[in-house]
């Protein structure tokens, strides 16, 4: 069965709901392979699982890979990083947006 972005975001859910790091590693794999990672929501299924998982360095570096930000990967990476307890990084960000 093929994978789609649709796929690749609820796998990313099902990870960042139990802090399934590995996995969630394993699927970022595999959307570099079928080159989903432009789609916005996929990106922004990565950026919540990282942040969920506590991840802030992946976090920050699925979305600084993105050239351009849309308001969808902006408000995700804002909640991550006050999830995070950097509440003055996302104050920053949202200036920023």
């Amino acid at each position: 069965m093929e994978q789609d972005p649709h796929t690749f975001v609820a796998a990313l859910n099902a990870c960042a709901s139990v802090a399934a790091l590995e996995e969630g590693r394993d699927i970022e794999e595999k959307i570099l392979q079928c080159d989903c990672d432009c789609n916005v929501f996929v990106v922004s299924g990565l950026i919540d699982m990282y942040a969920k998982c506590r991840r802030m360095e992946d976090t920050l570096r699925v979305f600084k890979k993105r050239p351009k930000h849309d308001l969808v990967s902006f408000n995700t990476m804002i909640v991550g990083l006050v999830q995070y307890g950097q509440g003055e990084k996302a104050l920053e960000l949202f200036q920023e947006m």
